[in-house]
């Protein structure tokens, strides 16, 4: 279960801290599928049908190793991406003339403002909240998803008799 959560906790913190890539994760699409793919790796290395509820718990536990890597990888992240994003916002102010006072004033702040501690504690308590409620609703479904059919010798469905010769 451990190696499941891992890697679906990676794949969630991952793709949710990179720039480009987290646009996708605005219905939470990251983290319900790392949840699912946590799903589908317990149930391959378990063999054999992995109940929902324990879908579900292998992705909460993957929610919540994906805030923890979104926050170790947003960070050094956001010390790259900074400068590159000031100087944008820079570009674009010098360049729109006609733009509003209050909508130059909103860009200036996002430009002077560059990455805060609250930023940070407010994103790891959001990508936690989600992490729990969406990443377990990913494993469940991934468990219900990934289900396999049991073999009529273990208790599956009768076989018909067979039909008799004429």
């Amino acid at each position: 279960m451990i190696h499941a959560a891992l890697l679906g906790g990676l794949f969630i913190g991952v793709l949710s801290a990179l720039p480009i890539v987290n646009i996708a994760n605005c219905c939470c699409l990251w983290v319900v599928g790392g949840g699912f793919l946590a799903a589908y790796l317990q149930q391959q290395s378990d063999g054999h049908t992995l109940p929902i509820a324990r879908g579900g718990g292998v992705g909460l536990a993957a929610g919540v190793v994906g805030a923890f890597v979104w926050l170790l990888v947003s960070i050094p992240l956001s010390f790259v991406m900074g400068p590159l994003q000031e100087r944008m916002i820079q570009e674009m102010l010098r360049t729109a003339t006609e733009m509003p006072p209050n909508v130059r004033q909103i860009f200036e702040g996002v430009g002077e403002r560059g990455s805060s501690p609250f930023q940070y504690v407010f994103g790891f308590l959001f990508h936690l909240s989600a992490g729990l409620i969406f990443a377990t609703a990913g494993g469940a479904i991934g468990a219900a998803f990934f289900k396999r059919d049991i073999p009529p010798a273990l208790g599956g469905p009768p076989t018909p008799p067979p039909i008799p010769p004429q």
